[in-house]
């Protein structure tokens, strides 16, 4: 209830006008009547560059009364949304983009960005790192192999196309998927790119080894920057769809794991913000939960207070 002796608190307003509050230490800013949009953050899931943020944010805005922004760095999405616009409507709007979306719980009071692993701090982290680890470990011989002819055994180049198929497939799925997915949407993006690249290396490769004199037991691969004339079906490139996709993985991951480092020291340093603070709207100024403060409600908080 609001005291009619207290000429610091606000009365209630009719809906549509903006009633003036004195603002100040410990008092609340002035309060706008009218129609009230809840905020709702979510996290997104299958961002790969910042196109695809503005898709989804683009996506979001379309709604009527909502109001987004996507921010492709933390992986979340700011929505303000009316109240017949729910979460779950949100969501199906992601992900008839082709992305995934949930909403992002409240974070616990005693969260901490300290002792944790990268698999408690972000699946997605852990598991790019595990791809990269893998790609790496088999791109590595393919490109060593393909660039020091003296090292070019009897038999070599089938070796790495058995090394560079689980890279160029499973090592370069999420650019694969990525791409076909802004495929079906009529965009393309730098995924697109990607995939095309490593697709057309790999393939064309595939083909000189089954079709062309590439795959002939003897043969060897010298180093050139450029392709003899006539001979372009004894050429493979196996090293460029394999090198190329443990490039981009090790890009991806590199700017991956700080983002998810600030993300989670952030998150810590907003869960030391007061949780209850004492209220002046009850003759017993009791200690109240700061979701209960309500606009022209005097408080206090102590310093160091949680």
């Amino acid at each position: 209830m609001t005291s009619g002796n207290d000429p610091h608190r606000t009365r209630r307003s009719t809906p549509g006008t903006t009633t003036p509050v004195t603002t100040g230490l410990g008092t609340t800013g002035p309060a706008t009547t009218g129609p009230i949009k809840e905020a709702v953050t979510l996290s997104i899931g299958g961002m790969t560059c910042a196109s695809c943020a503005m898709r989804i944010e683009k996506k979001l805005n379309k709604i009527d009364g909502v109001s987004a922004t996507v921010n492709y760095a933390t992986e979340h999405a700011s929505v303000q949304a009316p109240p017949n616009v729910s979460v779950d409507d949100l969501i199906a709007t992601v992900e008839s983009a082709g992305y995934s979306a949930a909403q992002r719980p409240q974070a616990t009071p005693n969260a901490t960005a300290e002792g944790a692993t990268d698999a408690d701090r972000d699946p997605q982290l852990a598991s790019l790192r595990t791809r990269l680890i893998v790609s790496a470990g088999l791109a590595v011989p393919v490109i060593v192999l393909a660039m020091i002819p003296a090292l070019q055994f009897d038999g070599w180049q089938w070796v790495s196309l058995l090394l560079a198929t689980p890279v160029v497939t499973w090592g370069a799925w999420p650019f694969h998927r990525a791409a076909w997915i802004n495929l079906q949407h009529g965009a393309a993006t730098m995924d697109t790119l990607i995939s095309v690249g490593v697709i057309a290396a790999y393939g064309w490769s595939l083909y000189a080894l089954i079709f062309g004199s590439a795959g002939e037991i003897g043969m060897t691969h010298g180093f050139s920057l450029t392709a003899e004339r006539g001979a372009a079906d004894s050429q493979i490139y196996l090293e460029v769809a394999a090198g190329v996709t443990v490039f981009i993985l090790a890009g991806r991951y590199s700017k991956l794991a700080p983002s998810v480092d600030r993300v989670k020291r952030c998150e810590h340093c907003w869960n030391l913000a007061p949780k209850t603070l004492r209220s002046f709207a009850t003759e017993s100024k009791a200690r109240l939960p700061i979701e209960q403060l309500v606009v022209g409600d005097h408080f206090v908080v102590r310093p160091g207070r949680r």
